[in-house]
């Protein structure tokens, strides 16, 4: 069963991020607690860590906003 991999919530006030950067290859194997991404909010960027452990696919486009919960990624 594949994992989604949804924008959390940084900070009090974020409704939204921007994805800045992938730090790994779409299809490539990552581990739990591996940063995955880059995610710009408020006009702070933080570093996002792999929830879970396998093979990533990736969904979400660099410069793209993403609300809070939507899935940029998936874990199988």
């Amino acid at each position: 069963m594949a994992i989604q991999v949804a924008v959390p919530k940084i900070g009090f006030s974020m409704n939204e991020g921007e994805l800045v950067e992938w730090l790994v290859e779409d299809g490539a194997e990552v581990t739990e607690g591996q940063p995955i991404y880059s995610l710009e909010s408020d006009k702070s960027t933080n570093e996002v860590e792999s929830p879970a452990s396998g093979k990533i696919k990736l969904i979400g486009e660099i410069g793209e906003t993403y609300e809070v919960g939507a899935v940029i990624a998936e874990i199988g």
